[in-house]
């Protein structure tokens, strides 16, 4: 046809084509990636909301005079490795990485667990309306993380699916040949078992189980109380 440019003809093949690509598939990789790295971001949301939260815990538990200092311990060095540890979207696809972040915030879930099952042997903190209040915010958190990480693990299926069934899998081998399938978060070790609590904390006239431990005059908040003094002869 006279007059009928080359310029006009690539034109008219990009809107022939155009929709044919879309149908087929070319688009639902890159949208369905998009949608997974969205709710991961929602995972790491809700991850740093449980970590802003532990500094003020501990500190209200300090605060109580409890003796024990090995959860604590444990809690603050948790919440260090877990906040230290990061992963972005680009890694959603390295195992090693992955395994890394989500080992990093189960020990802190751990050590977390043990704190609260813990303090229920101090009525002092069961009346302290500053701990219920973080208490419950740590609950409230913990049942987001939940949300945030089956709502990533659907999105995570259904791209990893889309890489391997057709017609998208010929765009992942080919115009897309570079998206990997992206790691899932599975149940950790500690998650198949209920925390272990030692409820001999080390103070003179603890009682295991719940009852109010003895307090020592002038020991200060968290630190390790004197040694008794020896029983007399007889």
């Amino acid at each position: 046809m006279a007059g009928f440019s080359p310029r006009l003809a690539a034109v008219a093949a990009v809107v022939v084509l155009t929709p044919a690509v879309a149908g087929c598939g070319y688009n639902t990789i890159p949208t369905k990636q998009e949608r997974a790295e969205a709710a991961w971001a929602d995972v790491q949301s809700q991850y740093q909301r449980r970590a802003d939260l532990v500094p003020n815990l501990v500190a209200t538990v300090q605060g109580a005079a409890i003796q024990e200092r090995t959860t604590l311990t444990q809690v603050i060095e948790a919440r260090a490795k877990a906040t230290s540890v990061n992963i972005d979207a680009s890694k959603l696809d390295d195992p090693a990485a992955f395994q890394q972040y989500q080992q990093a915030q189960g020990e802190l879930s751990s050590a977390l667990s043990r704190l609260l099952v813990t303090v229920e042997a101090y009525p002092q903190l069961q009346a302290n309306q500053n701990f219920l209040t973080l208490q419950s915010q740590l609950e409230g958190t913990e049942n987001r993380i939940a949300v945030a990480r089956r709502d990533y693990n659907e999105a995570v299926r259904d791209y990893n699916t889309t890489l391997r069934t057709f017609p998208t899998v010929i765009w992942a081998k080919t115009l897309h040949g570079g998206s990997k399938p992206m790691q899932l978060f599975t149940a950790t070790a500690e998650a198949q078992s209920a925390p272990t609590v030692n409820f001999n904390l080390g103070v003179p006239g603890a009682q295991p189980g719940g009852g109010a431990p003895a307090t020592t005059p002038g020991a200060a908040p968290g630190s390790t109380p004197p040694a008794a003094a020896p029983a007399p002869a007889a």
